[in-house]
């Protein structure tokens, strides 16, 4: 999670800075923002997994749908949050970086830890 969540932020200041060339502060600030979006709800998802190890299948599939309610309110909350208080916010840029960041998350499932793999060999 630490390493797909680097690259969330990585991914999110890189949309800062490009924005923040097109549409200055209030671009910079809606990408700072989408991707802030994302990460909080990636770090709540993993706090709710790290939290609830399941035993069984059952418990592992029921913390997993947990984490990922979790995940999701959290996403809509913000997002709305963001869309209604943030009057000057450059929407494309919100939901571009927010998207992206979503992106990233997904790619979760092909990052490897290493330290692991070097043991097993």
């Amino acid at each position: 999670m630490r390493i797909v969540m680097r690259w969330q932020l990585i991914a999110t200041l890189a949309m800062v800075l490009i924005l923040g060339l097109i549409w200055g502060f209030h671009g910079a600030a809606s990408a700072l923002l989408g991707g802030f979006v994302s990460i909080v709800s990636a770090a709540a998802f993993a706090a709710v997994i790290s939290r609830n190890r399941g035993s069984t299948a059952g418990g592992v599939l029921v913390t997993a749908i947990k984490a990922e309610t979790v995940k999701i309110v959290l996403m809509i909350s913000l997002l709305w949050l963001v869309m209604t208080l943030y009057k000057d916010v450059v929407a494309i840029g919100f939901i571009g970086t927010f998207v992206l960041t979503v992106l990233i998350f997904g790619m979760a499932l092909f990052v490897t830890d290493d330290a692991k793999l070097a043991r097993y060999r």
